[in-house]
């Protein structure tokens, strides 16, 4: 893949106060990109600067290849921005918001009306177009929020908190959105304090926290980071006749077995992450007549990643 944004040695200050520090990253064509930090990690200032809506004092972004300090007019033409707090006009219908954001980008005619109708559609509202935002629950209002920053079909959608207090059902239409929106071609990149969406909808993470790096990409790859390690759990039905020791030693006679431990009916089995040794495990279960009821695996979420690795929760 190719980088669609490049971020080199960001710095931005506010006075005394060094926001963003030597900061980093990439983000490739059609992915969606997740910037996980907690509240002052600087998030919001390096989405505001990649927007062109802050300036920076030093560093180099390039977006689809362009240089921001050199070419912002062009580079604000292929940026929809879908901010935190919600930015439409409460004395206009849905429509209207929709045309009025659509139209700054030089949308004009029967263009700027498809246009327009397209997203409201896109984001579930096409029967709400003359509602007014006032009249709108919450996630109505989010997604309106949404329609208002990819009517213009931008190639780079920065998303800042795009779900906060929204219904599960907005969630999941707001969630599918993005994700579609990546499946269509737009580079999307994603800011949340909830983990769950985090891990569900992006292909690479980026954790920063007091301006800083921590650490960046895959969830595979974050994980690496903190352990090597995961955990299988296999319950079963266990005749009187059953050796747990003589069953531990055959298993751990696998080299990237590193630990089994038996609670009730339910074995855990710790094994490499990189050796995917499940398999060979239920071989081993099958072979000595032990019934499998339930298995599933445990590594290491978001959660105790973030912990993991700043020394702290997200909030």
């Amino acid at each position: 893949m190719s980088d669609y944004v490049s971020v080199k040695n960001l710095i931005k200050k506010y006075g005394e106060l060094c926001a963003v520090d030597n900061l980093s990253f990439s983000v490739n064509t059609k992915e969606i990109f997740g910037l996980l930090g907690p509240n002052g990690a600087g998030k919001s200032t390096t989405l505001s600067v990649i927007t062109t809506l802050s300036d920076f004092d030093k560093g180099e972004i390039i977006i689809q290849g362009m240089d921001i300090r050199k070419d912002k007019m062009k580079i604000k033409q292929v940026i929809g921005m879908v901010p935190q707090d919600i930015a439409v006009y409460e004395h206009l219908n849905a429509l209207e918001n929709v045309k009025f954001f659509a139209s700054l980008y030089g949308m004009r005619g029967k263009e700027l009306i498809n246009s327009s109708k397209e997203a409201l559609e896109f984001v579930g509202l096409a029967d709400k177009m003359n509602m007014r935002p006032k009249q709108m629950s919450g996630g109505m209002r989010r997604r309106l929020n949404i329609a208002c920053g990819i009517a213009h079909a931008p190639n780079l959608i920065v998303m800042d908190e795009p779900t906060v207090g929204v219904d599960a059902q907005s969630r999941e239409l707001i969630l599918h959105s993005i994700k579609t929106l990546r499946d269509r071609g737009a580079t999307v990149i994603y800011t949340s304090h909830y983990m769950q969406e985090v891990e569900e909808i992006c292909d690479r993470i980026a954790i920063v926290d007091k301006g800083h790096m921590v650490a960046c990409g895959t969830k595979a790859e974050l994980v690496s980071l903190v352990t090597d390690v995961q955990s299988v759990y296999i319950e079963s039905r266990i005749p009187n006749s059953f050796r747990f020791e003589e069953f531990k030693k055959k298993q751990q006679l696998m080299p990237d077995v590193k630990a089994i431990t038996l609670e009730e009916n339910t074995f855990r089995i710790d094994v490499s992450i990189e050796q995917n040794s499940i398999t060979k495990i239920i071989e081993q279960f099958i072979g000595m007549g032990l019934p499998i009821i339930n298995i599933n695996t445990e590594v290491p979420n978001l959660d105790t990643l973030f912990l993991t690795l700043t020394g702290h929760d997200l909030r």
